[in-house]
């Protein structure tokens, strides 16, 4: 009998549709009887439903209520890991929302951050713990990340960017966007109107952050923390850009999980990615090199 550390388990956060179903099914597949997948989602009815389509499929996921901006929901998620399994092999943390433009700057603002880069910490806190020796985690971030980086920020925002050094330091950064945000000074401040894309492009700066991290404290685990962006994929948080918006057809979920898959699935002892932000399996260093990244190449 296999002991629970013989067990490959992988996580996938905000997994009831799109993308993160699209990374549930592929792991599954690619496990088979050998791993466990856990597809999680914040409404039970919705990942139950999507549990019971894959296994109509002939696939087995297991199903576990997470809510990404509830710490208790985390923790929850975390306890129930650690008495099953003792541990985990892969997170994904794919669970995002997009703009809702009919709100006021800091209603709308505020849960897209919340959702899209805080929650993201929160989990990797808690999780981080459990993941075991060559863990492999991937952060799905966006180009817009890129876009609000090199066209929207002004050179002064970009160089505090660069110059991050922990994530304390990072946490300030976004915590002062959002203030922004609430006292309706981001013109004043040079913030651009865009929480998405400013939500994304920490995403990417934590995950260097975590990784170099990683590598200094944990090193006999080796463990690789990358983001990376799907490409433009046909979603719900897409489906209201026309199929051109970046000068290019959108592709399909089953395009859009190859890199993040590759991410999950890098062997043991990989000498990288590690840190890095990847578009279509390439890395892209937009921060420190003048790089341009095309979406639709």
């Amino acid at each position: 009998m296999a002991s629970k550390s013989d067990v490959k388990v992988a996580v996938v956060t905000g997994a009831n549709k799109g993308i993160g179903l699209e990374i549930v099914k592929s792991l599954c597949r690619h496990f088979g009887q050998d791993g466990v997948v856990y597809l999680t989602a914040r409404n039970e009815g919705r990942g139950l439903a999507a549990v019971e389509v894959l296994r109509k499929e002939g696939l087995n996921p297991r199903f576990h209520i997470l809510d990404v901006t509830d710490q208790s929901s985390i923790d929850t998620l975390r306890d129930h890991l650690e008495k099953e399994h003792g541990g985990i092999d892969i997170l994904i943390n794919n669970a995002g929302i997009g703009t809702s433009h009919n709100l006021p700057l800091y209603e709308k603002s505020l849960p897209v951050v919340k959702t899209n880069f805080f929650a993201v910490l929160a989990v990797c806190r808690s999780l981080m713990p459990l993941v075991r020796q060559s863990g492999r985690i991937v952060n799905i971030a966006s180009t817009t990340g890129y876009i609000a980086f090199r066209e929207q920020l002004d050179e002064d925002l970009k160089n505090r960017f660069r110059q991050v050094k922990d994530e304390e330091d990072l946490v300030a950064l976004m915590n002062e966007y959002l203030q922004s945000c609430k006292e309706g000074t981001i013109e004043k401040n040079r913030w651009p109107d865009k929480a998405y894309g400013i939500a994304k492009l920490g995403v990417i700066v934590w995950t260097k952050i975590q990784a170099k991290r990683l590598s200094e404290q944990e090193m006999t685990r080796g463990i690789h923390v990358n983001a990376c962006c799907p490409g433009f994929v046909s979603t719900d948080l897409t489906a209201h850009l026309p199929a051109n918006h970046y000068g290019g057809t959108k592709i399909t979920t089953v395009e859009g999980v190859d890199t993040p898959v590759f991410l999950a699935l890098l062997p043991p002892g990989a000498d990288g990615p590690n840190g890095e932000f990847l578009l279509r399996r390439k890395s892209y260093d937009f921060l420190h090199t003048d790089v341009t990244i095309d979406i639709c190449e």
